[in-house]
């Protein structure tokens, strides 16, 4: 199974915490990886870092093999743009915009006409359970469905990656399960990676792999079936 994107020897401080302590990471071709570990420990750092969104001090993060945490912000942010996706804690949906084009704006940022755009979009409501829901606001959802609006979203430009900053960390435990479920099925299903930082280790349970993450280390691996 090849590898779709790599930390090596990441090293992260912020003045006198050292948040990263020389970590290594890989994750291939539709694996999910859990990040789990106390507040403080620096696995959020880790998926920022792997992300793009933060520089490490030392190490090299990978995709496909080639560098990126060396490129300069313009090259970087376009990488974020048109080969990750991000769902994050509360979804950050723009309560302006109806759901359809939420889920569509990633591609019309890179250009794509509105009407292609929306009609990609629109391919994700089904398998998401969305139907009916293409024009309500997001302040016309449940926090389950502005979740996987948030979902939809992040698969729409069809990335590398897809990274979850505790994506179900403001739902209830019957509704975590239910968007954990889809997240890792719809990564699995379009070939997209899957990197979650979670706390809770019965949502980390539906991931292939846990990382354990304590004072900036790697203090453990698990590996699960999925079923």
């Amino acid at each position: 199974m090849s590898t779709v994107l790599a930390g090596y020897g990441l090293v992260k401080k912020y003045g006198f915490t050292t948040a990263l302590a020389g970590v290594d990471v890989e994750v291939h071709e539709r694996d999910s990886l859990a990040i789990m570990g106390p507040s403080g420990s620096g696995k959020s750092t880790m998926l920022h870092t792997l992300a793009g969104i933060i520089r490490p001090d030392d190490g090299q993060v990978l995709l496909r093999g080639e560098r990126i945490d060396n490129l300069g912000e313009n090259k970087l942010s376009a990488l974020r743009r048109k080969r990750f996706g991000f769902v994050f804690q509360f979804g950050q949906l723009l309560p302006e915009l109806p759901a359809e084009e939420n889920v569509a704006l990633p591609l019309m940022l890179e250009g794509m006409p509105r009407g292609e755009a929306v009609a990609r979009a629109r391919r994700w409501f089904t398998p998401l359970g969305l139907d009916g829901l293409e024009l309500r606001r997001p302040g016309q959802l449940s926090g389950g469905q502005a979740q996987r609006v948030a979902i939809a979203r992040a698969l729409a430009a069809e990335p590398d990656v897809v990274f979850a900053d505790e994506p179900t960390g403001a739902l209830d435990q019957r509704t975590s399960t239910e968007v954990v479920q889809l997240l890792t099925s719809a990564t699995r299903e379009t070939g997209a990676a899957l990197v979650m930082v979670t706390h809770d280790a019965d949502m980390a349970a539906h991931c292939d792999r846990i990382l354990q993450v304590r004072d900036g280390r790697i203090g453990g691996h698990s590996q699960y079936t999925v079923v």
